[in-house]
């Protein structure tokens, strides 16, 4: 599972694919959930890794 952090809120999916201009994100079920520009995305960061208290985002 991971999380898209955007400015308006948080989406989540089973898996991405980057692209030119942002990424799609999809369902378990293989459907497309959203576009997200990359100028609109802060960050995506796998939710089953787990964190410690010297977490950074890449």
């Amino acid at each position: 599972m991971y999380r898209a952090i955007l400015p308006e809120g948080n989406l989540y999916c089973a898996y991405y694919e980057r692209g030119d201009h942002g990424v799609e994100i999809y369902t378990e079920h293989d459907e497309l959930k959203a576009f997200i520009p990359y100028e609109n995305l802060i960050a995506l960061m796998n939710e089953e890794i787990e964190m410690d208290e010297n977490r950074s985002i890449f």
